[in-house]
């Protein structure tokens, strides 16, 4: 296997704020890698400098085997980089949005023709093709999004939550695609806030918190690394701040996180603790209308290394 991206020791600090201390990963060919990591945990600035548009303090990025750098053409050429914020013109139809950025990529005649037609295939706007962007839903964009990043054939696509804000159907459509991508052997770079989506997508994911590496793995070696412990959702009205504190010092309770009227809990052995975290959480002020336990998977992960749920800050 070849490193599409190879990344070392990577830092980058804004005056006295460290936001990324010393960051090594790598990408093979036809791998989908999921970075990972709550708000301010040094994600955007890591992929900032991957791609070329923030300059490192130290360390060094290889993309294809060519340094990266914000001048260096080269490298940022084996990147199609999709950011989370809409990059598309929208009184111009999907057509002519690709036809004008495959042109800045030095794409011209029949070429450009043939990539457009197989690029709206891939997000599945063909039908769609002469409509105005304008027109479309905020999935269908998002796909468009996509297609701009797909366009000039690269070696690695970074993804930076691309499905942020969309419905379920668009949403499966662009998994899909990215599914069908890394079967076809380009490597992707994929952020999310939807834990599921990196369960679904990722070969390996890298946990980022606090500008380091926290872990990195498979899902099972992830999964093994804290044991045969399971994840809890209490759904309720009340005092569920008092209840997480509550909660997480409760014995067999191994990480406490509250976000969006859902406290996330890693329990030891869920299933004999449950009366107990019942009694506590209504103790505390806190009326339990629901209650979901699954058994070890990559949300336990995240919470138990990093004290928060992933879409705390969403």
């Amino acid at each position: 296997m070849t490193n599409i991206l190879l990344v070392e020791e990577l830092e980058r600090s804004f005056d006295d704020l460290r936001a990324v201390g010393g960051v090594s990963f790598f990408i093979e060919s036809g791998e989908t890698y999921g970075l990972l990591g709550p708000n301010g945990a040094g994600k955007t600035t890591t992929i900032s400098m991957i791609a070329g548009l923030l300059e490192a303090d130290r360390g060094s990025v290889r993309v294809a085997g060519q340094p990266m750098a914000t001048k260096s053409t080269a490298a940022k050429r084996a990147i199609g980089l999709v950011p989370q914020d809409l990059a598309i013109y929208p009184d111009l139809t999907a057509k002519e949005n690709l036809a004008f950025f495959g042109s800045l990529y030095g794409m011209r005649g029949a070429s450009l023709a043939r990539r457009i037609e197989e690029v709206l295939e891939i997000i599945g706007l063909s039908d769609r093709a002469t409509d105005k962007a304008e027109e479309y839903s905020g999935g269908m964009k998002r796909r468009l999004n996509i297609g701009v990043g797909l366009l000039h054939e690269p070696q690695l696509l970074i993804l930076d939550e691309p499905t942020v804000g969309v419905d379920p159907q668009s949403r499966n459509a662009i998994l899909e695609s990215v599914e069908a991508l890394s079967t076809g052997g380009m490597s992707v770079l994929y952020t999310t806030h939807y834990m599921e989506e990196a369960e679904r997508l990722c070969d390996r994911v890298g946990i980022i918190d606090n500008g380091l590496l926290v872990a990195e793995g498979s899902r099972r070696d992830l999964v093994e690394s804290i044991g045969q412990n399971d994840t809890v959702h209490l759904s309720g009205t009340g005092d569920l701040r008092s209840a997480t504190e509550a909660l997480q010092a409760t014995d067999g309770v191994v990480q406490a996180a509250e976000a969006h009227g859902v406290i996330t809990l890693v329990v030891d052995r869920a299933a004999s603790r449950l009366p107990s975290i019942l009694g506590i959480s209504g103790e505390a002020g806190m009326s339990v209308t629901s209650v979901d336990v699954s058994e070890p998977n990559l949300e336990a992960v995240f919470l138990h290394l990093t004290g928060k749920a992933l879409r705390d800050e969403t």
